[in-house]
C-alpha cells in the first residue's frame, strides 16, 4: 500500500445479543442480528444488519414442506408437521418416518441423512442403552427427507438424486423460498442433512413465516403452518422450545434452525428472525425470549424459554441472558 492509499474500511462488530455472566463477572458475549415485524408486515425493529443474507439451517423447512406439498404429495397432521421436522429422535418420531417411507415402498437405506444419534439427550442416552447405533432414521432430518423421497416416488423423480440442487423438487424448493421471503435466494449450499440450503436475509425470513400464518386456509404454506401448530411435538419433541412455544402460545409458528437461527411468526402477523454469529445455541433460548417481549407476547412459556444457568459444580452460579 502507498501513502496515498486509503485503509480498507472495517465492518462494525454485530451488536450484543446475549452476555454470559459467571458469578457476577460477565465472561462472554454473544453478538448477532435480529428482525421484528409489526403485525403489518412492517419492520418494527433491527439489531445488526437482517437484510444480509444467511442460512437458515432448518428454519427454512416450513418452505421445503410447502415445496412438497405443491408438487403434489398428499400429506396433513402429524405427517406434514413431521416433513417440516428437526425432529428429536424420540421413538414415535421414528416410528413415523418408517412409516412414512414404508407408505411410498421406500425405506430406510433409501435415505440420504448422515448417520446420527437422537438430537434429544434423554432419547440419545435411551437410544445409546438399547444397544443401538448411528442410523440414517435416527438424524433429525429424517422426517423431511422421508417426504422428498415420497414426493419424487409420486412424480416418477430420480430418487437417488433427490437432494442434488439441479433436480426438480430442490428447484421447487428455491422458488418457494424466494416466493415467501420476498427476496432472490443469494446463495446455496449444502445442509448439515444432505439438503440444497437457500439463503435469504432475516427480514425475508420473518415475512416467510408470517406469510405462512396468514396464508389463505387450503393453500401449501397455510397447510404446513396449520400442521406444525396443531402437531408441535412432531416439529421438535417433548423437551424442546418450538414445541413449547407453539403448544403455550395458540397460533403460533416457530422454527429453530442450526448454528443458533430462529424464527416465529404469531397468529396476527407479528414476526421474528435472528441469528447469532458464533452458532451458539446456549443463547438461544434467551434471545428469543426477549424477543417474543419485544412483541408483546406475555405468557409464562417466554420466561421458561429465556432460562439459560450457569453451573459451577452443581451450584447455579450465573446465567446467559439477553442484552438488548
Amino acid at each position: 500500500m502507498t501513502s496515498t492509499d486509503a485503509p480498507a474500511a472495517i465492518a462494525p462488530a454485530p451488536p450484543v445479543l446475549a452476555e454470559v455472566v459467571r458469578s457476577g463477572f460477565t465472561e462472554g458475549h454473544h453478538r448477532g442480528s435480529l428482525v421484528l415485524l409489526a403485525a403489518d408486515g412492517s419492520v418494527e425493529r433491527t439489531l445488526g444488519d437482517p437484510d444480509a443474507p444467511v442460512f437458515p439451517r432448518s428454519s427454512n423447512k416450513p418452505m421445503q414442506a410447502a415445496a412438497i406439498l405443491r408438487a403434489g404429495l398428499e400429506l396433513s397432521g402429524e405427517r406434514l408437521a413431521l416433513a417440516a421436522a428437526s425432529h428429536s429422535g424420540e421413538p414415535f418420531h421414528l416410528e413415523l418416518v418408517a412409516k412414512m417411507l414404508a407408505e411410498h415402498g421406500l425405506s430406510a437405506a433409501d435415505l440420504r441423512t448422515p448417520p446420527d444419534l437422537p438430537l434429544d439427550p434423554v432419547a440419545a442416552e435411551a437410544y445409546l442403552a438399547a444397544g443401538n447405533v448411528r442410523e440414517r432414521i435416527t438424524m433429525n432430518c429424517s422426517g423431511k427427507h422421508a417426504a422428498m423421497l415420497a414426493v419424487c416416488v409420486r412424480n416418477g423423480w430420480d430418487t437417488a438424486t433427490y437432494l442434488d440442487p439441479a433436480h426438480p423438487l430442490q428447484l421447487l424448493v428455491g422458488q418457494v423460498v424466494a416466493e415467501a421471503a420476498g427476496e432472490p435466494v443469494a446463495a446455496v449450499g449444502t445442509d448439515g442433512c444432505g439438503a440444497p440450503l437457500m439463503a435469504i436475509g432475516l427480514t425475508g425470513l420473518a415475512r416467510a413465516f408470517r406469510s405462512f400464518v396468514l396464508a389463505e386456509p387450503g393453500s401449501a404454506e397455510r397447510r404446513v403452518a396449520d400442521a406444525m401448530r396443531a402437531h408441535p411435538e412432531y416439529v421438535a419433541g417433548t423437551r424442546r422450545p418450538d414445541t413449547w412455544l407453539m403448544t403455550e402460545v395458540p397460533g403460533t409458528l416457530s422454527k429453530m434452525g442450526a448454528e443458533a437461527v430462529q424464527a416465529v411468526a404469531l397468529a396476527d402477523g407479528r414476526a421474528l428472525a435472528f441469528k447469532i454469529d458464533d452458532g451458539s445455541v446456549r443463547a438461544l433460548g434467551p434471545v428469543l425470549a426477549r424477543a417474543l417481549e419485544l412483541l408483546g407476547v406475555d405468557a409464562p412459556v417466554v420466561s421458561r424459554i429465556g432460562r439459560a444457568p450457569l453451573l459451577g459444580g452443581a451450584a447455579e452460579v450465573g446465567e446467559i441472558r439477553a442484552k438488548f
